[in-house]
């Protein structure tokens, strides 16, 4: 559809975010956007496993074997290919440049398991964001969405969800209710938010 903005997901591991956008998209809540690529930098990674069932395109861009330049010039090359208007980073592990930011402004975005800037920046992902959150003693945390740019989980916060920390968690019980309650929920609104705004300034050009 030429009124819907054309998604690519970058992921590193099991895609669950991007198993939550999927969901959503079947659902009819991302009107605005369609999931058009999935991009790995991991080879066997499970989330090209969830875009194949959904006839989503998958591609495997190992940073190992092209190293940092020339894993950002192919993947440059392949979304410029695929005419994708946003990204999403969805357990994307891989950080990316300045130089590469720049050619999206507001069209990158990502989840981040914590309450922004609580726990974030460099070094802070996956279990250790909620290991760093337990030793803490937060008592709420949460998840954000936010634009990328050249610093990591630097960009403009798009939405948050906060979630209770309970008596006797465990980091990994903490990051799937984190997961459950506020990624996979509101991941999917900002794909919709920004899609909406990409769709409706390029109505206007």
């Amino acid at each position: 559809m030429k009124d819907q903005a054309r998604i690519a997901v970058l992921v590193s591991g099991g895609g669950t975010n991007l198993g939550a956008i999927l969901k959503a998209q079947d659902k009819g809540q991302i009107p605005s956007g369609k999931v058009a690529l999935v991009v790995s930098d991991r080879q066997g990674a499970y989330a090209l496993e969830r875009a194949r069932r959904h006839g989503v395109p998958g591609v495997v861009l190992s940073k190992k074997e092209l190293g940092g330049a020339g894993f950002e010039k192919a993947l440059l090359e392949t979304l410029s290919r695929e005419k994708i208007d946003l990204i999403v980073l969805a357990g994307f592990l891989t950080i990316l440049s300045a130089d590469f930011t720049k050619r999206y402004p507001e069209r990158i975005i990502n989840v981040h398991p914590s309450l922004i800037p609580s726990f974030c920046g460099a070094g802070f992902y996956g279990l250790k964001v909620h290991e760093a959150a337990l030793a803490k003693g937060v008592k709420v945390t949460g998840a954000t969405v936010h634009f990328v740019n050249e610093i990591p989980d630097g960009g403009r916060i798009i939405l948050q969800k906060a979630v209770a920390v309970r008596e006797g968690d465990t980091p990994e019980i903490l990051q799937k209710r984190v997961m459950r309650l506020a990624e996979w929920v509101i991941l999917p609104r900002a794909v919709e938010l920004v899609a909406k705004q990409l769709v409706e300034e390029r109505k206007k050009v």
